[in-house]
């Protein structure tokens, strides 16, 4: 039987990029989210629909289900000085902030410049295969 929407799943996992590992369970504890309701990729739950608690599986989830391609619209210049609040700007920096409808946004700092300062809009996972490792440790 498919595990249904508003389900709770918790599942123990790993998530590589290129082999590296990039995200997982933490301290050994299962991960826990609500199925069907856009807590996690939708690529991961069509993957997982079917399984039962103790099933493993390993799989890629490309690109387009996850985070999406990388989009080189993303990158936008922004005036230096939109960024006078931030304490010790850095290149690589994530900036979490809200855009003009005061929904979250998170970019990362590209590059600094003399009055401008060049960020990625895009996920950093963006344009990304996502190799999963994944067992199902209870369904409630």
């Amino acid at each position: 039987m498919p595990i249904e929407i508003n389900q709770t799943v918790k599942i123990m996992f790993e998530v590589r990029v290129d082999g590296v590992l990039v995200d997982g369970s933490r301290s050994n504890k299962p991960f826990e989210f609500q199925f069907g309701v856009g807590q996690v990729i939708a690529g991961l739950e069509k993957r997982i629909i079917n399984m039962k608690a103790g099933e493993a599986a390993q799989f890629i989830v490309p690109a387009a289900e996850a985070y999406g391609e990388y989009d080189p619209n993303g990158i936008q210049t922004l005036l230096l000085e939109q960024f006078a609040g931030i304490e010790d700007l850095k290149v690589g920096m994530q900036i979490q902030a809200q855009d003009e409808n005061d929904q979250p946004i998170q970019f990362i700092v590209k590059e600094i410049g003399e009055k401008e300062v060049t960020v990625d809009f895009n996920h950093p996972l963006a344009g990304k295969d996502l190799e999963y490792k994944i067992k199902i440790d209870s369904l409630l």
